[in-house]
C-alpha cells in the first residue's frame, strides 16, 4: 500500500515545460504545464487522488501571544526573502512580496489562515509578516494531502529580535529569522502611546533609547510644557537613564533629525500644541519622511503637524496636508464611539475584528466604549478623496471624526504613495501617572487592553500594512 501512495505521489508531483510570462512556451514539453522550480516541485497534486490538499492553518497574534491580527501576509517562499532593509521604505500594495511565494494568504478578522496547495516534505519554510514584523519558519517535515495546525507560539509575531519558538528557522549562526519595525515614540503629558507597545507584548529588553539599540526608542520632548515621562524606572529590564529630546527625532531649524531611520514614528499629545518645538523646518522634515514611505501615529494635539500651528496660531504648517482634514479643536467627547463601516475600506473588518476580541459589546457593532476624559475633538470631518475616516464621535445631528488615515505623498496617485499618518483623538487611557519614577511606572499596573486600547492596536499594526488598495 504504501508504494501505491508512493508512486501516486510521484506522478502527482510531475512538472512540464517553463513558461515565459507571455504565454510562450520555451519549447520542452510543448503543451505540458510550466517547469517547476525548487519547492515548487514539492506541491502534490492531492486532488488527483481523490485526496484533501496540502494544508497548513492557525492564528496570527501580537507579541503578547493573545491578540489576533487581521491582515498579516502568510506564505511559501520559494526562495530566501532575504533581510529587510534599514530605514524608511516605500511599502506600495502592488510591490511583491520578498522570496517569489508558491502560495500566499493573508489572515482573516479572527487573526485565521489557511494555506492550501503548499509543498509537502522536508524543510519547508513559512513566512508571517506584516510590513517588517516578520517571523519565518521552517517546517521539518510537512506531510501530503493533509492538514498541519501551527501552533500560536510559532504564529504569534516576534516580542523581541531573538524570539525563538519551536518551528522559527535560524540563519547559519543560529541567530532566529524575526525581524521587528525599528519604532520611535515621542511621551506626552496627556497620552501614553508607550504603555501600549508594552501591553501589546513588545519584550522590556527592546524598549530603550535612540543611544542603547532597542526596536523601540522613546524620547520626550523636553523643551514644551507638555513633556511626558523623560526616564526609565530604576531597575527596568530594557533602556536605563533619560530619554534623547524629541528634537533630534524631528529636527529644528538646523538639524534634520533622526526620523528616516525609523519605520515606524508615534507621537503621543503633549496637551497642547507647543509650536515653540516644532517649526516649519521640522514640519517639512516630518512631510517628506511619511512621502518617502514613513509611518506616524499622531495623538490629539499633534494635529499640529496636519492642521498647521493653530494654538496659538503660527506660521509653520505643512505642504499639502492642511486640505485633509477640517478642525474645531473643541473639548472632550462624552459617550462612545463608533466605527466608519463606509468611509474605510477596511471599516468592515475592522468591525467585525472588535467584536471577535470584545473591543465592542456583544450585540454592539461598531461601538468603542471610551473611557471617561480619554476623548477628544479636535477634528470635525476629513475630505473622502484625500482620506479615509475610521471611527467618529457623535455630538447632536453631527458625526465628528475621530481617528482617521491618510496615505502619502497624497498629492500624487494612489499607485505612486508609500507612506501612512494615523491621526487619533482618542487617547490610550490618559496622560502618565507618577512621571518622576519613570517608564514604565508611569503605565500604572494594568495589562489589559481596555475597548479603545485594541482599537488603536488594529490601526497600530495597519498601519505596517502596504500602501494602496488591495481590494
Amino acid at each position: 500500500m504504501r508504494s501505491i501512495l508512493v508512486a501516486a505521489l510521484a506522478l502527482a508531483l510531475g512538472c512540464g515545460g517553463h513558461h515565459d510570462g507571455n504565454g510562450q512556451s520555451d519549447g520542452s514539453n510543448s503543451g505540458g504545464p510550466d517547469a517547476c522550480v525548487g519547492l515548487q516541485c514539492q506541491v502534490v497534486n492531492c486532488a488527483a487522488m481523490g485526496m484533501p490538499a496540502t494544508t497548513i492553518s492557525g492564528t496570527v497574534f501580537a507579541p503578547n501571544g493573545t491578540l489576533p491580527i487581521y491582515d498579516v501576509n502568510v506564505y511559501v517562499p520559494n526562495t530566501d526573502p532575504g533581510p529587510f532593509m534599514s530605514g524608511v521604505q516605500c511599502g506600495n500594495c502592488a510591490d511583491p512580496l520578498p522570496g517569489e511565494p508558491i502560495v500566499s494568504t493573508t489572515t482573516d478578522e479572527a487573526g485565521n489562515f489557511t494555506l492550501a496547495g503548499i509543498p509537502a516534505g522536508a524543510n519547508i519554510p513559512v513566512v508571517i509578516t506584516i510590513g517588517k514584523w516578520r517571523r519565518q519558519l521552517m517546517y521539518a517535515s510537512i506531510p501530503a494531502c493533509q492538514t498541519t495546525m501551527a501552533t500560536a507560539a510559532d504564529t504569534t509575531l516576534p516580542k523581541s529580535r531573538d524570539d525563538m519558538t519551536p518551528n522559527t528557522a535560524t540563519d547559519g549562526s543560529g541567530k532566529p529569522k524575526v525581524d521587528m519595525p525599528l519604532i520611535a515614540i515621542s511621551t506626552g503629558s496627556a497620552d501614553s502611546l508607550e504603555c501600549l507597545v508594552r501591553r501589546l507584548g513588545i519584550a522590556d529588553k527592546e524598549i530603550t533609547t535612540d543611544a542603547q539599540g532597542g526596536a523601540v526608542q522613546l524620547f520626550s520632548d523636553n523643551s514644551s510644557g507638555g513633556k511626558g515621562v523623560q526616564k526609565f524606572s530604576t531597575g527596568f529590564g530594557g533602556g536605563t537613564g533619560s530619554f534623547s529630546d524629541s528634537q533630534t527625532l524631528w529636527g529644528t531649524a538646523t538639524d534634520p533629525g533622526k526620523l528616516a531611520t525609523y519605520d515606524i514614528v508615534i507621537l503621543s499629545c503633549e496637551g497642547g500644541q507647543y509650536a515653540n518645538t516644532k517649526p516649519q523646518q521640522a514640519m517639512d522634515h516630518l512631510k517628506a519622511y511619511a512621502d518617502m514611505g514613513g509611518r506616524v501615529f499622531l495623538s490629539h494635539w499633534h494635529n499640529i503637524w496636519i492642521e498647521g500651528a493653530t494654538t496659538p496660531v503660527g506660521s509653520q504648517k505643512p505642504a499639502v496636508w492642511t486640505s485633509i482634514a477640517t478642525w474645531s479643536n473643541g473639548g472632550d467627547t462624552t459617550g462612545d464611539d463608533t466605527i466608519d463601516e463606509v468611509n474605510n475600506p477596511k471599516g468592515m473588518s475592522f468591525a467585525t475584528w472588535m467584536l471577535n476580541v470584545g473591543g465592542s459589546p456583544m450585540g454592539m457593532r461598531d461601538d468603542i466604549p471610551i473611557l471617561s476624559g480619554t476623548g477628544r475633538n479636535t477634528c470635525t470631518s476629513v475630505d473622502e478623496t484625500k482620506g479615509e475616516q475610521w471611527v467618529y464621535w457623535t455630538s447632536g445631528a453631527n458625526n465628528n471624526t475621530q481617528n482617521f488615515q491618510f496615505e502619502t505623498p497624497n498629492e500624487v496617485s494612489e499607485d505612486q504613495r508609500c507612506g501612512k499618518v494615523v491621526f487619533s483623538d482618542m487617547h490610550v487611557s490618559g496622560g502618565p501617572v507618577n512621571v518622576g519614577m519613570g517608564y514604565p511606572t508611569s503605565c500604572g499596573t494594568t495589562t489589559t487592553l481596555s475597548p479603545q486600547e485594541k482599537a488603536l492596536a488594529f490601526m497600530f499594526f495597519d498601519i505596517s500594512s502596504c500602501v494602496g488598495s488591495i481590494f
